[in-house]
């Protein structure tokens, strides 16, 4: 069965101008066309166009992706490319994930923060708490936080 770049953009929730974007850059050599030119996809292409969303959610760049693609095209010879690639890639959202964790750490503790303002109506009621008044979770994301930004 075929679909149409209207159809693909639907089940995958991907613009079609994005498809056609990505078929320009050489992302899609896959994609079969009819007499008339339409880009006519397979079943088989939505793994193709999953893991160029995935590859491009975790920053790597159109060119490496048109890379990743040709050394599919290239068949077994390139496994080690490819499988090098991957853990680089794995690498790089490991640590973006470790990044996303500290911010979100910050976010939590100033939400404590301005709900302890809000309750007392002021930000100086945490000029008077001792540290056991603070909750333990907190307490701790303070002193990361702290020591990360040479605060104390």
């Amino acid at each position: 069965m075929y679909y149409t770049i209207s159809e693909v953009s639907k089940k995958v929730h991907i613009s079609p101008h994005t498809l056609r974007f990505y078929d320009k850059e050489g992302l899609l050599p896959f994609v079969e066309r009819s007499a008339s030119g339409v880009r006519m996809f397979k079943d088989a292409d939505f793994e193709s166009l999953f893991i160029i969303e995935c590859l491009k959610k975790t920053g790597m760049s159109i060119k490496d992706i048109r890379t990743f693609i040709d050394w599919c095209s290239e068949g077994d010879k390139t496994i080690d490319q490819r499988l090098n690639m991957f853990r680089e890639q794995q690498k790089r959202v490991t640590e973006q994930i470790a990044e996303l964790q500290e911010t979100l750490n910050v976010i939590k503790f100033k939400c404590w923060y301005y709900e302890t303002a809000q309750a007392t109506g002021t930000c100086a009621v945490h000029e008077s708490l001792k540290p056991e008044d603070i909750p333990e979770d907190i307490r701790n994301l303070k002193g990361s936080i702290d020591k990360k930004y040479c605060l104390s």
